[in-house]
């Protein structure tokens, strides 16, 4: 699909991967992007940066939230779902609400902002993209709750991928392994990628139609490895 004049959607765009999304989708001539968060307020630097940046209230473990924005933003061509959490620790050492807040939010909201933007995006033949992660396809051992949330998210857009294409909408899944945001604080600055590097790579898949975009080189080792 077309970035330039498309309406796109981004949910976790206060911060991160979530505001180079929005600052590139800009860049690249969208006419409008609505950004979205649980806390609007923390969105206004973001509005800040362009007249054509809508905010708008989203916790996407509230399927009452996503239908709400559904019906606000009825123009969207391009949902990015990006909003995200990570728990850390071994698998004793981690407690099991939060091992709940982990699938409630990186899969269950996935699940519930599709089920909401399915008949607006239909309607624009449009396009979805869920951001993933490296560990959804390989998992380590501190960051189990969140591998186990990403991988049933890789699993749910593979799966809706198949069912949406007949209705004319693409599904893509972004993989990436560290990226320079607060999430991965206390990774090492050299072995991490700029997020609006990220954000570039994303919308070039969107644009050729990727079903999956490997965003660097770790991750794309990951996935051959894999594959072999």
């Amino acid at each position: 699909m077309q970035i330039k004049n498309s309406v796109a959607l981004v949910t976790g765009a206060n911060r991160g991967i979530g505001r180079a999304l929005v600052e590139v989708l800009l860049e690249r001539g969208a006419s409008r992007v609505y950004a979205t968060g649980r806390d609007v307020p923390s969105l206004d630097a973001v509005a800040q940066l362009d007249s054509r940046v809508r905010t708008l209230k989203l916790d996407v473990k509230s399927a009452a939230d996503a239908r709400t924005a559904a019906e606000r933003a009825k123009d969207v061509t391009l949902l990015i779902h990006n909003a995200a959490i990570l728990s850390l620790g071994g698998v004793a050492d981690v407690p099991l609400d939060d091992v709940r807040e982990n699938m409630e939010t990186n899969f269950f909201g996935t699940l519930n902002v599709i089920n909401a933007f399915v008949p607006v995006i239909e309607q624009q033949r449009g396009s979805i993209v869920n951001m993933l992660t490296m560990v959804a396809l390989a998992s380590m051992p501190v960051l189990w709750a969140y591998n186990a949330s990403k991988a049933a998210g890789w699993a749910l857009s593979n799966a809706v991928r198949d069912e949406l294409d007949p209705r004319g909408i693409q599904v893509s899944a972004l993989h990436v392994a560290y990226m320079d945001t607060d999430m991965a604080a206390a990774v090492p600055a050299d072995q991490k990628t700029d997020p609006a590097i990220v954000a570039a790579l994303a919308l070039d898949g969107v644009a050729a139609g990727a079903p999956e975009i490997l965003a660097d080189d770790l991750t794309r080792q990951v996935k051959a490895a894999l594959a072999g």
